[in-house]
């Protein structure tokens, strides 16, 4: 029981965190190095990263059964050979999120068009510190960006908390700046993605956040910032519900399941191929 319980941890760990994303040097560190960051053995970190690759397999073919959907995917606006960079916090960094269910839904769907997917999403990130590294995303000259920022934004720490973590004006200043450095130095074409609305019954019980608290109606705040933006927008918030549906979060009431990052993905591919029709 013990043992299954560490590999649980283990699997969210390597689910949530990826530290060869925090350093530029750290980039180029070999799985087994990786393996003894994470304090397991290299087989065990293969055998995770291998299930969690296979679960979000198994989400894009859940998806793609679905022929007027598969149909979707032929159509999505992403050229041969461009580049579509996902960038955010954790709800894009998840080896089970939106953005990795999508590069296997492209995988699947359109192997002969060799687009590629990079996942700039880094868990625990606050468009402060996407602005910070954002230079470095559009160096890679995307063809696309589809951004996910402003849940941690509004999280509040310690005992009856009175503060975000950044303020509602800041996170303006930034969403406003990012976009504009995006102007500037690159063509990359814009998707946005608000941040999902909590479920708050489930947080409140989640031992681990007991410090931790957060408010819908400081995520709805980020929201309507984003929503102003002239790019298309995939609001997850009137979607998911608020609070959010169960059926979509994950026990932590902060994330989404794979359930929910299945829905982000289908409204997604929907909003890009939306004016084309069915």
């Amino acid at each position: 029981m013990e043992k299954d319980q560490m590999k649980m941890q283990w699997k969210k760990m390597i689910q949530m965190q990826h530290p060869e994303k925090l350093l530029k040097f750290a980039r180029q560190l070999d799985e087994e190095t990786l393996a003894t960051l994470y304090g397991m053995d290299l087989e065990t970190y293969i055998d995770i990263k291998s299930q969690l690759e296979q679960e979000t397999k198994e989400a894009a073919d859940q998806l793609l059964a679905n022929p007027e959907f598969a149909d979707r995917v032929n159509r999505l606006p992403f050229k041969v050979g461009q580049t579509v960079i996902g960038v955010g916090e954790s709800t894009t960094d998840d080896l089970l999120s939106w953005f990795e269910i999508l590069r296997r839904l492209l995988e699947r769907q359109r192997p002969q068009d060799n687009i590629r997917m990079i996942n700039e999403g880094i868990s625990g990130d606050t468009s402060t510190q996407l602005l910070g590294r954002f230079n470095g995303v559009v160096a890679q000259e995307p063809d696309w960006i589809i951004c996910m920022i402003g849940g941690n934004d509004v999280l509040r720490f310690g005992p009856e908390p009175t503060k975000t973590q950044v303020s509602a004006e800041e996170t303006a200043r930034n969403i406003s700046e990012i976009r504009r450095i995006s102007t500037v130095n690159s063509a990359a074409q814009w998707v946005w993605i608000t941040p999902t609305p909590i479920n708050d019954e489930r947080m409140a019980a989640f031992p681990y956040f007991r410090q931790l608290r957060c408010r819908n109606e400081d995520i709805h705040v980020v929201s309507d910032m984003i929503h102003r933006l002239s790019d298309p927008v995939i609001d997850t918030q009137t979607r998911f519900g608020m609070p959010a549906s169960p059926e979509w979060m994950e026990v932590d009431g902060l994330h989404p399941s794979i359930s929910g990052h299945k829905a982000i993905v289908t409204w997604l591919v929907e909003e890009l191929t939306r004016e084309t029709g069915m």
